[in-house]
């Protein structure tokens, strides 16, 4: 099917993201501050390093490609979210420009079962364009761009296969399984002071973390708060509950229970 547009062959596909899936290899080129890097990855993994020394820049591109599928997202809202392609490609890359993001997804330790991936750059208006884009299944080729429709119509590649519903239905549980990801990078201060992210919803940093704990179902965020609690422990041992309450402005507020005199 390389070459050609996907078409939906009438077969009934799982929409639903398995939760045996997991990202098992990421592979960078030109992205922040990585000319080159490919890493196999486990079900949990320790990012260790200095600061600067591209953490952040890393996973954030785990985070890009939830963007690329996630409802009012895309690849051009995740492109200009970041700054454009020239902020996100890495400054050495003179001779070969390509932003270029490839992932396997499957179990660790096993073949892949899906492949996706995606390099794109810019046109002298910079207006990201798709260089290149392709997804296997079981090793299988699904479609490969550009191909003769893009050719003939190159404004399509301002868009990416894997964001377009009227086209994704046969790779579309890939789809649904990058929009689960998520990434959370907690700021203390942005949980303490919400009026500081006022009108933000599923910030990363934070902003609305509580308002986020306080919309789940009772029982869930019950589980979350012990959860939480468990582990603050560990850093105060006097804590002795953790809950969400409301402050007068509706806004949600952690109320710890302690017992540490000169608190």
């Amino acid at each position: 099917m390389a070459g050609a547009r996907p078409k939906d062959n009438g077969r009934r596909q799982s929409t639903r993201p398995s939760r045996d899936l997991a990202v098992t290899s990421l592979r960078l080129e030109n992205w922040r501050n990585f000319l080159r890097v490919e890493v196999p990855l486990q079900r949990r993994v320790f990012l260790v390093g200095p600061n600067a020394a591209g953490k952040s820049n890393f996973l954030d591109a785990f985070r890009y490609l939830a963007d690329l599928v996630a409802v009012g997202g895309g690849f051009q809202e995740a492109v200009s979210s970041r700054g454009g392609v020239s902020r996100i490609r890495a400054l050495s890359a003179r001779r070969y420009p390509l932003v270029r993001i490839q992932i396997a997804v499957g179990a660790p330790g096993e073949p892949p079962i899906w492949e996706y991936e995606l390099a794109f750059s810019q046109d002298n208006r910079q207006v990201p364009r798709v260089a290149g884009e392709r997804v296997t299944h079981n090793g299988r080729l699904l479609f490969e761009r550009p191909d003769d429709e893009d050719k003939l119509d190159p404004e399509r590649l301002t868009q990416t296969y894997l964001e377009q519903v009227n086209v994704n239905r046969e790779y579309r549980a890939l789809a649904e399984f990058l929009s689960s990801i998520s990434y959370l990078h907690i700021v203390p201060q942005l949980v303490r002071e919400p009026d500081r992210s006022v009108g933000h919803r599923n910030d990363p940093f934070g902003g609305d973390f509580l308002e986020q704990l306080a919309r789940v179902p009772e029982r869930t965020r019950e589980a979350r708060l012990k959860r939480i609690k468990e582990a603050l422990q560990i850093a105060v041992p006097q804590l002795q509950e953790l809950e969400l309450e409301r402050d007068a402005r509706g806004t949600a507020a952690p109320d710890p229970v302690h017992r540490t005199l000169g608190w």
